[in-house]
């Protein structure tokens, strides 16, 4: 066993290395981006906390204890941490103690001549067998498969480890735009009943001038007709904030009947700065490229694997033990046995089914290596889509505020002028619809901008602040 254990040393098949990507020098969309390698373990921090919301904070702390696929993936690293243990167990000598107690009698009968020639006949006699051995069998790793095969099945528990780290991730982004969502149909709720409650005064107006002969009759059905509309978004409104508090309970680990969360009187979207520039070691942290990455190196230790298959398999076996036909004497020196040796097995012909097996082991590793690239470049595709739609949402809502600002001028103007006989409903009524629209349109574009932030954020692998620069 010890000149196998010398053999052991080398292993068939290519060594790993990480595979080359190519990558832009830098993002076009900031400054301060370099291209960088896959480095999961840094601390991700508590991103969720940029957005100054106590409510999320405590959701986010819940998700990552009672989600149930955080639970499933969890499982599933435990599982491939327990196949790299089975595998290495491979590498040690198996020792099995083994022991037995038999009693039998054999069929059939003999004769004996007694005294006085007399013949008697006789059944044979019971017999009694006892054995105990201890045995032990070790297949030396002169080829390196075993240690190729545990090379696999480390990159399959680290990219397992990573998928983990990425259910994470995506847990509490996914938590954190649904409850943006829902506050979002928070706020727009408070918008459409302001608005409800103007459009109410509006007709209450309208009927009253209708009544002393100021009004048309269809300046005041155009005032329900607005008001009742408006209405109908309101109700729709509960339709979408259910939805988002129903997948919140699930992310959350409970049932949508068991969960309620209390509408927002004061909830102002607040997106959280982008920095101009940002280190590289965000990107970095993205689970999903580790785990495409691991995932190549187990690949290609399974080359290794295969090649294994060209040389023989090798088992060296021993045995000590002793046999009795009596308990008490079993032990005795006299009794013992024992036995050592070795096996050797070398295929002689396949028909090329080796060989083919290493051909598909290459074509796995190449299927991983492009895999890996792609996760690489959808990556910076996603930074990128989240960098440019940051800097143009933040624009975007600079002429929103001012689109609306005019809006709500332009519609307090023409309802005194309407009021003092100046203009007819109709400009009241478009007026109003145009301030409702960029108000609403407002709102919508600073929701965006959270959203963006999250995807972003989830595009980096996490948040940032000034500990990761």
């Amino acid at each position: 066993m010890a000149a196998g254990a010398a053999l052991s040393a080398c292993a068939v098949g290519p060594d790993y290395h990480r595979p080359p990507v190519t990558t832009p020098p830098a993002f076009k969309e900031t400054k301060g981006w370099t291209p960088a390698a896959p480095a999961d373990g840094v601390d991700r921090g508590d991103w969720w906390t940029l957005f100054g919301d106590d409510q999320l904070n405590a959701l986010e702390a819940r998700v990552l204890v009672s989600n149930q696929n955080l639970k499933a993936a969890e499982a599933a690293y435990r599982q491939a941490r327990a196949l790299v243990a089975e595998d290495r167990a491979s590498l040690f000598p198996a020792v099995d103690l083994t022991g037995s107690a038999t009693r039998s009698q054999r069929g059939g009968t003999s004769t004996a001549i007694g005294p006085g020639g007399a013949v008697t006949t006789v059944r044979s006699p019971a017999a009694s067998s006892y054995q105990a051995s201890l045995g032990a069998s070790w297949e030396p790793d002169i080829w390196g498969k075993i240690r190729r095969t545990v090379e696999s099945a480390k990159g399959s528990a680290q990219a397992s480890e990573a998928d983990l780290a990425n259910a994470r991730l995506s847990a509490q982004s996914e938590l954190a735009a649904d409850y943006v969502q829902l506050r979002l149909a928070d706020a727009n709720k408070r918008l459409l009943t302001a608005t409800v409650d103007g459009y109410a005064k509006s007709l209450q107006i309208t009927q009253n001038q209708y009544k002393v002969g100021v009004a048309a009759k269809s300046d005041v059905l155009q005032a329900r007709t607005q008001l009742v509309s408006t209405q109908a978004q309101l109700v729709d409104l509960d339709n979408q904030r259910a939805a988002a508090e129903h997948a919140i309970a699930v992310l959350i680990g409970e049932a949508p009947a068991d969960f309620t969360l209390a509408p927002a009187t004061d909830w102002t979207p607040k997106p959280p700065p982008t920095p101009e520039s940002l280190p590289s070691t965000l990107l970095q942290r993205r689970p999903d490229v580790a785990a495409a990455e691991r995932r190549a190196m187990a690949a290609n230790a399974q080359i290794g694997v295969a090649t294994a298959g060209f040389f023989p398999d090798i088992t060296l076996s021993g045995s000590y033990g002793f046999g009795s036909s009596a308990l008490k004497s079993l032990f005795n020196s006299s009794n013992a046995a024992w036995s050592y040796g070795g096996n050797l097995a070398q295929t002689v012909f396949d028909a090329g089914a080796t060989l083919e097996r290493v051909h598909g082991a290459r074509a796995g590793y190449d299927q991983a290596v492009a895999t890996y690239r792609q996760t690489v470049l959808s990556a910076f595709q996603q930074v990128e889509d989240g960098l440019a739609a940051a800097r143009v949402l933040q624009d975007e809502a600079v002429y929103r505020q001012e689109a609306s600002s005019s809006a709500d001028q332009a519609e307090q103007i023409l309802l005194n002028q309407y009021r003092a006989g100046q203009v007819a409903y109709t400009s009241v009524v478009v007026a109003q619809a145009t301030a409702l629209s960029a108000r609403e349109s407002l709102l919508q574009i600073q929701g965006q901008r959270i959203t963006n932030s999250i995807s972003l954020i989830a595009a980096l692998g996490g948040g940032w602040d000034g500990k990761l620069k």
